[in-house]
């Protein structure tokens, strides 16, 4: 039996950076940005699917993943392995899209639980109704029955197959069919040993290869069935093949050649026991041999971890590119809504409101215009300013976004129907908090007839908006209600003017950064990645 001496602390700081892993959020569509998801999916799957429980299970059965591509004969070889028909096999492809699990009947309670592929539907055939329902019945978890459409993991269990010896046959890595591609990388994932199937004409073929590659990079314990080889080629298929091997750095990969028999033409036979009898027995030896479980183990659990050195900077880089995006992302909103409130402010401190209708009204008030008129169109006039403003601002980011490859995560700015609405609502209630502070003005004055509240509003709003060309305002208002009370309504009005002023340009940003945020790009998951990653060193 094979032991792995793993302190709680190491599983403790695995789980931990497992967190900061699944925390990781990538949603910009930057360069590297696919990779680096891809790189967190198969970690979130090594660490879930196989480390942290190879760890926690030292004795638990070894898992062999059959992988490889459409039409390999990866079932065939399965079937042949346990000697009766447990996977579908066919020249319909692809046939493989339930995966199935087949261990010995003492080992079922390792894999019907949730120790291994949490994501994966147990679904299983009792051993005492196997008879009764035969080949196509199947009892499934409650929780599988409930939710038909989930992803299954097929249990079968035969006594012909060692105990501490499970096979899985897998999807085809090259599938048509995103999710079979996507669950065989999984799948693969949870492997102590990765046992590739390819053929004589699919060799070279690069998915094949690219997986490979992979099992290397990982130091994963790694097994090659180069299948369905013609007599008469094969000699020197599998010389060539070894050729390619060694190049790449594999050349001490085991390898096991299957010539090409009746029994594998449409997969419905199995295979004769000698053809497999090389590869049964590698498998059984390093299954039940103790020190070959623990190199093969071993091997792939720390290639595991080793990995991590490398992968885990990888990731965190990833992070802090899809933050410094963001920044700039944010910043050109934030740039760009700061200048035009600078503009909005020189504007109305040079009397731009008080134009076109606004200046007209002025013009006739008291005589042809009524103070109600005049704040009107001064509120009219002040509202089509801050629209011209939040248009710019928006024109600005646009330009600035349709730079930027990471802004195709978020709407650009685009002409916004209800900012109009929503600009009038916040002047108007502008409007009116400046109504009521002039109704409070007046209402101290003590001593004389009190002036109507209306136009002392009406000048004060022409005051505060109309520049130089509203001084007249400012000198009736002062005759109305006093110097005193006329600076002092002057200095909050236009501290109220300023106040709601940003509180509108605020809440337009925020509404254009909004998608943004929703995306929640933040720094704290590159220095977490890195933290945790020390944490596990250590602890090693």
């Amino acid at each position: 039996m094979v032991t792995l001496d793993v302190r709680p602390q190491l599983l403790d700081a695995l789980s931990a950076l497992r967190d900061r892993v699944a925390s990781v959020r990538l949603p910009l569509p930057l360069p590297g940005a696919p990779r680096a998801r891809q790189t967190r999916a198969e970690l979130l799957a090594q660490l879930d699917d196989y480390l942290v429980p190879r760890l926690k299970s030292p004795e638990a059965p070894m898992l062999a993943v059959i992988g490889g591509s459409t039409g390999a004969g990866k079932s065939t070889l399965v079937n042949s392995l346990v000697g009766r028909q447990v996977s579908e096999a066919g020249v319909l492809r692809p046939t493989t899209r339930t995966p199935v699990l087949v261990c010995h009947p003492d080992d079922h309670h390792w894999f019907a639980g949730m120790r291994v592929l949490p994501d994966l539907l147990r679904v299983w055939l009792p051993a005492d109704e196997e008879e009764e329902l035969g080949a196509s019945g199947r009892r499934t978890s409650a929780k599988a029955a409930r939710d038909g459409a989930a992803r299954e993991l097929r249990i079968e269990t035969v006594s012909s197959l060692p105990r501490g010896l499970a096979l899985l046959d897998a999807p085809d890595i090259d599938s048509l069919v995103v999710e079979n591609r996507t669950l065989a990388a999984e799948l693969i994932c949870a492997a102590d040993v990765w046992v590739m199937v390819t053929t004589a004409s699919r060799y070279a073929d690069a998915v094949p290869w690219h997986l490979l590659r992979t099992a290397k990079e990982y130091k994963a314990t790694l097994v090659i069935v180069l299948d369905r080889v013609p007599h008469q080629v094969l000699t020197d298929v599998s010389r060539q093949y070894g050729a390619l091997l060694t190049r790449a750095g594999l050349g001490d990969v085991p390898r096991f050649t299957i010539p090409e028999l009746p029994e594998s033409a449409g997969g419905g036979g199995l295979l004769p026991a000698s053809a497999v009898a090389p590869l049964a027995a590698w498998l059984l030896h390093h299954a039940q041999d103790p020190a070959a479980r623990q190199q093969v183990v071993g091997r792939t659990a720390f290639g595991v971890l080793d990995s991590l050195r490398r992968r885990m900077p990888e990731l965190a880089s990833a992070v802090a590119a899809q933050h410094a995006a963001a920044v700039r992302l944010t910043s050109a909103v934030e740039d760009a809504y700061r200048r035009e409130g600078k503009r909005v402010r020189a504007r109305l401190d040079a009397g731009a409101v008080l134009a076109g209708d606004a200046l007209t009204r002025w013009r006739g008030y008291p005589l042809d215009t009524s103070a109600d008129e005049l704040l009107d169109s001064l509120a009219e006039s002040l509202s089509a300013l801050i629209q011209c403003a939040v248009a710019a601002a928006d024109e600005r980011i646009a330009e600035a976004w349709r730079k930027e490859p990471a802004a195709g995560a978020v709407p650009v700015p685009a002409p916004d129907r209800e900012a109009g609405e929503r600009i009038g609502m916040a002047v108007r209630h502008w409007r009116r908090v400046l109504e009521e502070l002039a109704e409070e003005e007046v209402a101290q004055l003590a001593g004389q007839p009190a002036p109507d509240p209306d136009g002392v509003a009406a000048l004060l709003v022409t005051a505060l908006l109309g520049g130089k060309r509203a001084r007249p305002a400012g000198e009736k208002l002062a005759e109305r209600i006093g110097a005193h009370g006329a600076l002092r309504l002057r200095d909050r009005g236009g501290e109220l003017v300023g106040e709601h002023l940003d509180q509108v340009l605020r809440a337009e940003r925020d509404r254009r950064l909004a998608p943004l945020d929703g995306l929640e790009v933040t720094p704290e998951p590159q220095a977490e990645l890195i933290a945790a990653l020390s944490v596990l060193q250590k602890e090693r």
